[in-house]
């Protein structure tokens, strides 16, 4: 996958959890926004797994449940999704757990609990 790609998919995940800010607002639970969320990928034709349990190896010790990210979408973007007052550096030292851990080339922390929701964006890579 090409950076090109890379950023023209995480734009429309981006679009379309807009689409989601726009129509239900801030102050909801983050299993309605995942949920609508997911609603619209699928609509889009976007490949995603919701709640995919991820594997650490910690020396011989393996564990197949280590952490568990709210959203993968076409194999390539992780997607956290949050709905708090602030995003703190604790969640985005989390997503970047989540992507070095992961295969994923992308990962996003998208905060629904906000005005704009621009202010609620975060996008790393590898």
């Amino acid at each position: 996958m090409t950076l090109t790609h890379d950023h023209a998919l995480t734009h429309r995940i981006i679009g379309l959890a807009m689409r989601v800010h726009t129509r239900l607002g801030p102050g909801l639970l983050e299993t309605a926004y995942e949920r609508c969320l997911c609603y619209e990928f699928q609509r889009e034709g976007l490949p995603f797994r919701r709640q995919v349990d991820l594997p650490l190896t910690y020396d011989d010790l393996h564990l197949d449940r280590a952490y568990r990210a709210d959203l993968i979408i076409s194999d390539t973007v992780l997607l956290e999704v949050k709905s708090v007052a602030t995003l703190l550096p604790l969640h985005e030292a989390q997503l970047l757990t989540y992507l070095r851990m992961s295969r994923c080339a992308v990962a996003l922390l998208v905060n629904f609990n906000v005005l704009s929701l621009k202010d609620g964006l975060r996008r790393r890579t590898r």
